[in-house]
């Protein structure tokens, strides 16, 4: 008696089995795809944040009270990228060379800096008093900084402008910075009488900050 087929029991079908093979092969390879573009995606995202903003975490009382202590930053790398740093910006810059008794920080390294790889204890924020050409001194009768001989109207910082008097005229290409709370900031009067004199190189700028906040919510 020829055998039957019962209902719990299927025959199988090679051409079944190629088509969800290959199916399955083709979603294999789908989700390959999605990965990669995914890394992609991650890596392209890394370089933009590199190229576009930065985020630092202030770790001093040098900015109050503008930037408390653990406050959170945003730094806009275009401008820095351009040199289109202005009087009163507030910057984050490389303080190698200046702050930092290393040497100044190599082409890889500043690479690795706009995309946020590298040492973070290099980095400082200051205000921009003074750029290149500009002369500064301190201070007149009222305590005020004298900007290229005009008194400079600072109402992020106290009176007197400063405690160490000064009168420097700004090499090109660079700019002088102070932090807001004079009384307690290691600025660019720290560097008087050493190498450099106290001068930021521009290109050392990382950007200026566009935005802060508390990093604690």
């Amino acid at each position: 008696m020829a055998g039957t087929v019962g209902d719990d029991h299927t025959v199988p079908n090679r051409h079944e089995d190629a088509t969800f093979g290959s199916r399955l092969l083709s979603s294999a390879r789908f989700w390959k795809t999605v990965g990669i573009i995914a890394v992609v995606i991650v890596v392209l995202g890394g370089a933009i944040r590199g190229f576009v903003i930065q985020r630092f975490t202030i770790p001093s009382a040098s900015m109050q009270p503008t930037l408390e202590v653990d406050d959170s930053i945003t730094v806009w790398r275009p401008d820095a990228l351009s040199g289109d740093i202005q009087r009163g910006d507030i910057v984050v810059f490389d303080g190698r060379g200046s702050f930092v008794d290393d040497a100044l920080p190599t082409p890889l390294q500043k690479v690795g800096s706009w995309v946020g790889l590298g040492p973070r204890d290099v980095y400082y924020v200051k205000r921009v008093i003074a750029l290149g050409g500009d002369t500064l001194q301190c201070c007149d009768a009222k305590g005020r900084l004298l900007l290229n001989g005009e008194p400079l109207d600072e109402d992020y910082a106290p009176n007197p402008a400063s405690a160490v008097e000064f009168s420097v005229a700004v090499p090109a290409d660079t700019m002088w910075v102070m932090g807001d709370n004079r009384s307690d900031s290691a600025d660019s009067r720290s560097l008087l009488g050493r190498p450099g004199g106290g001068f930021i190189p521009t290109d050392r700028v990382i950007g200026p900050v566009i935005g802060h906040g508390s990093s604690v919510d």
